[in-house]
């Protein structure tokens, strides 16, 4: 069965606080659906591309042994690119930041691509509240290990959100994968 995978430790206190403080440093930008559709009340969280900061490309080669060694034990996906840049994702209480039930897989040049999705947990389960990763595989939902510096991975068409920040801030770290269509 198809589920959620989860590698504890992928990246260590400190690779995440440097994530995080490499976010706050740079310009964010209002998160955006596929298409570039703003809708606040489906998600609200600002938002910096990786891709776009100069010297985080130790980021990716990280991101990519993580997902080639979860594919391999997990899910034997056929996987070519990372089509796009990975982000560093801020959800704030003071405006309840949040994404609501979504897949990642959409229409699209490049959200029709995404196969696999790698959310790693980059704050201290402390630092906020509310703001839980859930993914819906079936009938019933999965939360995500809040543990700093936990990888979860998923299918991309799996239903998942971020449940509001009520206190505090929550920042994490999402790249896709990229394949063939599922066949």
């Amino acid at each position: 069965m198809i589920t959620v995978h989860s590698i504890p430790e992928a990246f260590s206190e400190a690779e995440c606080t440097r994530l995080v403080e490499i976010a706050r440093n740079a310009e964010a930008s209002d998160a955006r659906l596929v298409g570039q559709q703003r809708a606040h009340d489906l998600r609200r969280a600002d938002l910096v591309w990786l891709d776009d900061v100069e010297g985080t490309g130790w980021v990716m080669d990280r991101i990519i042994d993580l997902v080639r060694e979860a594919n391999r034990s997990a899910y034997d996906f056929a996987l070519d690119a990372f089509d796009e840049s990975a982000q560093v994702a801020r959800y704030g209480a003071e405006r309840e930041g949040h994404f609501d039930w979504h897949s990642d897989i959409g229409e699209g040049r490049l959200a029709s691509r995404r196969k696999l999705t790698m959310v790693v947990q980059l704050s201290e389960p402390t630092a906020y509240d509310g703001g839980a990763l859930e993914v819906m595989p079936s009938n019933h939902v999965i939360t995500a290990e809040k543990a700093r510096g936990t990888a979860t991975l998923f299918p991309s068409y799996m239903l998942h959100r971020v449940t509001p920040v009520t206190g505090g801030e929550r920042h994490s770290l999402t790249i896709w994968a990229h394949g063939p269509a599922f066949r």
